[in-house]
């Protein structure tokens, strides 16, 4: 049991990992991710309020993408 969780924490790292290499490599691509024309951003006199909805609605399509062909190529 001891040695699943130890697989399931490194295989974890091992994600966050490379999600965090890809946010660093996007961030120098000069992509407008976060900063779309469908984003909602709200400024108020002591608050500020913003919901990336656009940049939502691209990653999920995006991910949805990569995750089927992933699926369909390991069948």
């Amino acid at each position: 049991m001891m040695a699943e969780l130890g697989k399931l924490l490194i295989g974890l790292g091992i994600v966050i990992f490379v999600a965090g290499i890809v946010l660093v490599l996007l961030g120098r691509t000069g992509l407008p991710l976060g900063r779309l024309p469908g984003d909602i951003l709200y400024r108020g006199k002591n608050t500020t309020f913003y919901f990336p909805l656009a940049t939502s609605i691209v990653l999920s399509v995006v991910l949805s993408i990569v995750l089927y062909v992933i699926g369909r190529l390991k069948r």
